[in-house]
């Protein structure tokens, strides 16, 4: 026993110099909130999810039945993780009987790089009921290869960058700590604008699964946080759809579609006890990750000068995509 703890120790001595070794050659930025983000396989990853993001790309096996969410950081992330997995398990559950009501969606829906593989712990997730459902913010060029290959289905939900950045500068701003003092808004949408934050640059992630969801529509669906507040049932007989468990016809009539987004709904969770306590991901408390949840808030606090800036980035950016944002409903 005590040699195998030795052992143990030893590797993982090994792996923390290894990692030590990593992110001192990568290029890095001061993070909004603390501490830094590396330049790590071209986009810019937080410093505690590097090794965790190692270890899902080594030790992960995907399967053809699972599915993986997957948005960049408040892109509507926590409401994708409550309507697929009540989508996927209404025959089991129904709204006035669902984990929802005591369970927040990241506990139901794990991240793998801020959950799964975040504890320095290879998990073993035979034990997990097949289909499986996970998560994460990593961009498509770095995704497991098990994932590219297996035939497994990636829903990516993405929001409008003006939306997108507003969101993460509050989440920021309360995630800082206030020794660090406040967080001033020009210079994070400057920083912004060059690709920093969190699994940025913006653009370069989003493009990413849209090209893939062109190619393979069969198995990547892409889908936008303002059609979802436009016409949530549409976007959910979709997303049905795609998880291969449509609406019936006699569910539609119910009400079914009505009674999930409902219980998903942003008013709806933000009410919820365990929303309003505790932390279900690593350094973040669950009363900050439900603020507004509206599309075009970042009317009230960009520039005119913002605006324009951001405008010929994306019109650059998306240029010949065919990729388009709506930025107001």
């Amino acid at each position: 026993m005590e040699d195998t703890q030795m052992i143990t120790e030893n590797n993982n001595l090994a792996e923390t110099d290894e990692i030590a070794d990593l992110l001192s050659s990568l290029p890095k930025e001061k993070s909004w909130r603390s501490g830094y983000v590396y330049r790590y396989q071209g986009f810019w990853c937080p410093e505690k999810q590097i090794p965790a993001l190692i270890a899902f790309q080594k030790h992960f096996r995907a399967q053809k039945t699972d599915t993986i969410l997957v948005t960049m950081p408040k892109s509507g992330t926590t409401w994708l993780k409550a309507l697929a997995f009540s989508i996927m398990n209404r025959a089991k559950y129904t709204p006035s009987c669902s984990p929802l009501n005591y369970v927040n969606p990241h506990d139901l829906v794990p991240f793998f790089e801020y959950g799964l593989y975040a504890n320095k712990q290879i998990p073993d997730l035979s034990t997990f009921p097949s289909p499986r459902m996970f998560a994460t913010h990593v961009p498509y060029p770095s995704l497991p290869d098990s994932i590219k290959n297996s035939g497994c289905r990636l829903v990516c939900l993405c929001r409008n960058p003006f939306d997108n950045f507003i969101s993460l500068w509050h989440f920021a701003s309360k995630a800082r700590h206030e020794s660090l003092g406040p967080l001033s808004l020009e210079d994070c949408f400057d920083s912004f604008c060059d690709g920093l934050g969190g699994f940025g640059p913006f653009f370069d992630h989003v493009l990413g699964y849209w090209r893939e969801s062109l190619e393979r529509p069969e198995e990547v669906l892409f889908l936008t946080y303002e059609d979802m507040k436009e016409d949530i049932n549409s976007q959910m007989k979709r997303l049905a759809e795609f998880l291969g468990c449509p609406f019936s016809l006699e569910e539609e009539a119910d009400g079914v579609l009505e009674g999930i987004s409902k219980l998903c709904s942003f008013s709806n969770l933000k009410d919820k006890e365990i929303n309003k306590t505790g932390k279900s991901l690593l350094y973040f408390e669950n009363k900050t990750l439900f603020r507004r949840g509206e599309v075009g808030d970042w009317v009230n606090y960009l520039t005119p000068e913002m605006v324009d800036r951001l405008n010929k980035i994306m019109e650059q950016k998306l240029a010949g995509s065919g990729l388009k944002f709506k930025t107001g409903l």
